[in-house]
């Protein structure tokens, strides 16, 4: 079950019952643990979309390369208690973390580039905030107080966001040095107003010295004389100073590197020191993104306002390697950032989905891609195609997108089907993964891609041509995917199974095997879904030649399916993406990559028959 907020394990807390006087903020005896707390508060302006949660990342990643332990939490103003529910059109992927939470896009950004384990209780929104006050108002915990936004909702934010910044994120005990806070949306938003007062009240609290601000505003360059203009930036950070509010450091977003005289212009009217105003524009690549920063001396700008100098030391370079694969130094970020920028040998990814149309449906699996191909040293080429588009019905209804989408398919080097819900384009799944069985190309499900394998595999080996899931047809006569018993059927958000759970490998012969092998045979994986294959079928698909490599710590629940006989053909249960790093990426992810350049069989040679992530760095 995720977990709400701590503020509900201490409903004695003195945020709850001192309601008409300022709470002591913690830093007594009692809570000694918060006394070397630092905050950076990242807000955006003018418009959304600028990359807050690259920037952001992006400032830890530069902050870790100079020996600070840094956290991570995002402020959604969403009354959503979570993202589980939300469309992906809406809001984008729904990200799964470790316990189970349903979150942002946002902290996936923070888990990948600075390699951290984050929880539910770094994501807040504005459903766990109002849940949480209204939870303590009906217990009596404000002594018949009237509730209200101000003092009440905005101690229950700063209470959060101080009994999770002190949460250790990483391997190591004790409490980070700074946590990284993005306040969701742009400043001005009517949602967001009740966060911007809880900050200024937290600043207050703290002091100058333990919390910092940095805002995040556009800066345009407008008609043919490429002229930059700072009015965007102006009026972001003065909606900013209206809720209290003075930014210690601006980002500039721009596309390219910010003039001198519109730097001192934008410092003059923002009332921030112009060595404080970083410039933010296009580069070649996100991996480039903690270079810019650290080329204009972020770390020590916000080490020297948070007095964290004397910690503030570069972290010695070393070489990206399976045994090294997490990028410490800034230079390891530059390796990373070359290879992308360097790489020419392409290969080419179709990716058989039902959110084709925005991108951000399928963030985790293109990072993963992506982090596969600069392992191996190539140039992703992602081939969108919508599921829907193959399927038969399609040629009378538009024959030329249907012959456009075959032809795609067709011409790549791998198939990869993603997660999803609902029917809509099952069936040009099902044919996608029966093209990639019977043409040997390499095909890799994730979640409902294994259910479509076995669904495929059933209907055209086995024979039973009525073969479905009871997900999409209820009636089927052979159901090969059916609902678990544990899941809830009727409420939709947090009650699937959920977060990170085992899986142990059969056989160490096994493809299964060869991509985790380093792992051993005992694996993690973050999962999301309700359906699963029916354990009453799986001698019969095994007796054809499926093999469920992968089961359960129970042996009851398949996680992995594969064809031996095939060069790549191999479906997960859970969602491997959500694991993927920069420099380690995910052995599934991998494992394509490489069978679809033709390389796998070479490179499993070279490691000695098991995977070795990070390998490929060796050859540099």
């Amino acid at each position: 079950q995720v977990v709400r907020c701590p503020i509900l394990a201490k409903p004695d807390s003195p945020r709850l019952v001192m309601a008409t006087q300022p709470p002591p903020f913690p830093g007594s005896s009692k809570d000694e643990h918060f006394r070397n707390m630092k905050f950076v508060v990242v807000t955006g302006g003018s418009v959304s979309g600028l990359g807050k949660g690259t920037a952001i990342s992006s400032m830890g990643v530069v902050l870790k390369a100079h020996g600070l332990r840094c956290t991570a939490v995002k402020i959604d103003p969403y009354l959503n208690l979570d993202a589980g529910t939300m469309s992906p059109f809406e809001h984008g992927e729904v990200y799964v973390l470790d316990d189970g939470a349903e979150v942002d896009l946002d902290l996936g950004n923070y888990e990948r580039l600075l390699d951290v384990t984050l929880t539910a209780e770094h994501s807040v929104t504005s459903g766990k905030i109002f849940e949480t006050v209204i939870q303590q108002e009906r217990k009596g915990s404000y002594l018949g107080k009237t509730v209200q936004m101000v003092p009440h909702v905005t101690d229950a934010i700063q209470f959060w966001l101080e009994s999770v910044a002190v949460q250790p994120v990483d391997s190591q005990s004790g409490c980070p040095d700074i946590c990284l806070v993005e306040l969701g949306g742009t400043v001005g938003d009517i949602e967001s107003a009740v966060y911007l007062e809880a900050l200024q009240q937290m600043r207050f609290q703290l002091g100058p010295e333990n919390m910092v601000l940095v805002h995040l505003g556009l800066v345009p360059t407008m008609g043919s004389t490429g002229e930059q203009k700072t009015k965007p930036m102006q009026h972001s950070v003065r909606i900013l100073r209206e809720a209290g509010l003075q930014p210690d450091f601006l980002f500039c977003r721009c596309e390219s590197p910010v003039e001198q005289s519109v730097r001192r212009k934008i410092s003059m009217f923002c009332q921030v020191p112009e060595d404080r105003v970083f410039s933010l524009h296009d580069v070649s690549n996100i991996y480039r993104v903690p270079l810019l920063l650290d080329g204009q001396e972020i770390a020590q700008a916000v080490c020297q306002k948070l007095q964290l100098s004397h910690k503030c030391v570069r972290i010695p370079n070393r070489t990206l390697s399976a045994e090294n694969p997490s990028p410490h130094s800034v230079a390891d970020w530059k390796v990373l950032a070359d290879r992308v920028d360097d790489v020419s040998q392409e290969v080419i990814i179709g990716v058989v989905g039902k959110y084709t149309g925005l991108q951000d449906s399928y963030m985790s699996v293109i990072k993963a891609l992506k982090h596969a191909c600069i392992e191996c040293g190539l140039h992703l080429v992602l081939e969108w195609i919508e599921s829907s588009d193959l399927e038969p019905n399609m040629r009378t209804v538009d024959g030329a997108k249907y012959e456009a989408s075959w032809r795609k398919l067709k011409s790549v080097h791998g198939i990869l089907v993603p997660g999803g819900f609902g029917d809509r384009g099952i069936e040009g799944k099902v044919l996608a993964a029966k093209y990639a069985r019977e043409s040997n190309t390499p095909y890799l499900g994730i979640c409902i891609g294994l259910q479509i394998a076995v669904i495929e595999f059933a209907r055209h080996v086995v024979g039973w041509d009525l073969a479905n899931s009871a997900e999409f047809d209820d009636v089927t006569p052979n159901p090969v995917v059916i609902f678990m018993p544990e899941v809830n059927a009727t409420v939709k958000g947090g009650t699937m199974r959920l977060g990170s759970r085992v899986t142990i490998i059969k056989s160490n012969q096994c493809l299964a095997y060869k991509l985790y092998g380093s792992q051993g045979q005992v694996i993690y994986e973050r999962h999301r879904h309700r359906y699963e294959v029916n354990p009453a079928v799986v001698a019969s698909l095994e007796s054809k030649g499926l093999k469920f490599t992968g089961q359960d710590e129970r042996g009851s629940r398949m996680e992995i399916a594969e064809l031996p006989d095939h060069p790549f053909y191999i479906g997960v249960q859970f969602h491997p993406e959500f694991k993927s790093r920069p420099a380690r990426p995910s052995p599934p992810f991998l494992g394509l990559v490489l069978a679809s350049a033709g390389l796998l069989q070479s490179r499993l040679e070279h490691d000695r028959g098991v995977l070795r992530v990070g390998g490929g760095y060796e050859t540099d």
